[in-house]
């Protein structure tokens, strides 16, 4: 898949979902995409999410730096949730390019329930996680009840949401593990929501693209610990 397919006339791109369903990494492999596919365009992102001490994209704040994006985030005083400002003129300025990472869960969304008039617009693109193994994705009561408390309090509307498939394990994830995971959500889901896309670690991305009826983006690992193995 063509990146620019998903871009179209959008402008603005946010990522909520659910507790570890990858969503960090996601925004930032997309603000990375956008940049490098319209190098000329002005990319800002805001890491909104509050509710954890790892896995953050303002971790990357340097490299994402060096990229040509400018990053945003709120140093926190120990666990006090703050948020950045400045979110709601750029999400207005129809000059550049907006990637919001969310924290997980309804906890999360909430930092963006005060912007809904401007991610309820046209020019914005607002994609849903699912990462068929966790276990509050498991069936479609558990999913919808997820998206109903994300939705309540985010206040943006059910038809804004682009679905995305991001099933894995981390950098353990196999071809067989994204193929049966894919298959568990498709049937889960239909035929209430149906996925964009799914994504898929760089490293088996050459096996995944050949399956038929899996439009796949290949994604690096950004947020690395010492503790993880690629």
């Amino acid at each position: 898949m063509d990146i620019k397919n998903v871009v179209g006339d959008y402008k603005n791109f946010v990522f909520i979902g659910g507790a570890g369903s990858g969503k960090s990494e996601l925004a930032l492999n997309f603000a990375l995409w956008l940049k490098n596919e319209y190098q000329s365009g002005e990319c800002h992102f805001f890491d909104l999410d509050m509710t954890k001490p790892l896995f953050r994209s303002r971790d990357l704040d340097e490299y994402m730096k060096s990229n040509g994006i400018s990053m945003h985030f709120q140093e926190q005083f120990m666990d006090a949730p703050t948020v950045i400002g400045g979110v709601r003129p750029m999400l207005k300025n129809s000059s550049l390019f907006t990637v919001l990472d969310i924290g997980g869960d309804f906890i999360g969304a909430r930092s963006i329930g005060g912007f809904q008039n401007e991610l309820n617009r046209n020019d914005t693109k607002i994609f849903y996680v699912l990462n068929a193994f966790r276990p509050w994705t498991s069936t479609i009561e558990h999913i919808d009840e997820t998206l109903g408390k994300i939705l309540g309090v985010s206040h943006i509307k059910l038809e804004k949401l682009s679905f995305i498939n991001n099933s894995n394990l981390g950098a353990q994830t196999s071809s067989t593990d994204l193929i049966s995971a894919t298959l568990k959500l498709e049937k889960i889901l239909e035929p209430h929501i149906k996925i964009e896309f799914s994504t898929v670690h760089e490293n088996i991305y050459e096996k995944i693209k050949l399956v038929q009826n899996i439009n796949v983006y290949p994604i690096h690992l950004h947020l690395n610990y010492s503790w993880n193995v690629e």
